[in-house]
């Protein structure tokens, strides 16, 4: 009787301590959420009323050739930043985990831009980009600093280059933690045993922070699909809209042209890719941990 009184008094104490949290996503995503799938099976425009009209949208959306154009943009820039946030931050860890000059300044120092805003960020390095390139290229004569973010393939890279400078010290953070968990029984057994640099990481470290893997991709992949901000402030979509993201096209749709069911239509398609493919990779990935 003791006990079970003891349980329902912790009961209590843990529904109470997790209860403005669990309110706040119920009020702020899950409510909203619902209410999005609901309206993208209407007519609704932000201000009617809206009219159930069931799959018309999703249907409409097969011609839709900017949508499609920006979801391949969106999956060929995801993959960029995926490869290159992952390798330089795993990188920058190995360093700063090392007995070297100043690796606590490192790490403060790489780790600062994921503290400027997107649409600060995205302005600063959009005045980068244009003005401060522009000028190198008319001084230097060097043809290719000169006009960056007005062609598609320049535009590409200035958010792959600003997106990576941001994530990658965040990044950092999670392989850090990871590597200095390791023991250092293991590292010190491995050099008796011969091992170099190379067959250290690959066989002592590589598979102990493979859970850092799984976890730093899954927020890399999400990040690089939901990313609007920058989007917006560096490029917003050009040229033509052909360095548009998805969530850009989707803010378009809904606030620039006045199709709010069509955006909400294009939402549940872009969560339902984003879930797929974390699905996936988190899968993936925990069996490769299993199996390292």
């Amino acid at each position: 009787m003791i006990k079970k009184a003891k349980f329902f008094k912790n009961g209590i104490w843990y529904w109470l301590f997790i209860a403005p949290t669990l309110l706040s996503l119920i009020i702020v995503v899950l409510i909203p959420f619902i209410i999005g799938i609901y309206y993208s099976f209407t007519d609704w425009n932000g201000i009617n009323q809206p009219v159930f009209i069931g799959l018309k949208n999703f249907i409409a959306l097969k011609g839709d050739t900017e949508f499609w154009n920006s979801i391949f943009f969106t999956a060929k820039f995801a993959v960029a930043c995926i490869v290159i946030i992952n390798v330089v931050g795993l990188s920058f860890a190995m360093l700063v985990t090392r007995k070297i000059f100043a690796r606590n300044f490192m790490r403060t120092a790489f780790y600062l831009p994921n503290l400027i805003g997107g649409l600060i960020l995205g302005f600063i390095w959009n005045f980068i980009f244009v003005d401060v390139f522009q000028t190198i290229s008319d001084a230097t004569h060097i043809g290719w600093l000169g006009g960056w973010l007005s062609t598609t393939n320049t535009g590409f890279w200035g958010l792959v280059i600003v997106t990576s400078w941001q994530m990658i010290g965040y990044v950092m953070v999670i392989y850090i933690a990871y590597i200095e968990s390791i023991p250092t029984d293991l590292i010190e057994a491995s050099k008796i045993d011969g091992a170099n640099s190379w067959q250290q990481f690959r066989n002592v470290v590589f598979p102990l922070i493979a859970p850092a893997f799984t976890v730093s991709l899954f927020i890399t992949l999400s990040n690089s699909f939901k990313l609007f901000d920058q989007n917006l402030s560096l490029t917003a979509g050009a040229p033509g809209n052909t360095t548009q993201m998805i969530t850009l096209n989707i803010y378009q749709t809904a606030f620039s042209a006045q199709e709010m069911a069509v955006g909400q239509a294009k939402a549940v398609i872009m969560f339902l890719i984003i879930a797929v493919i974390s699905i996936i990779q988190v899968y993936l990935t925990q069996k490769r941990e299993v199996e390292m």
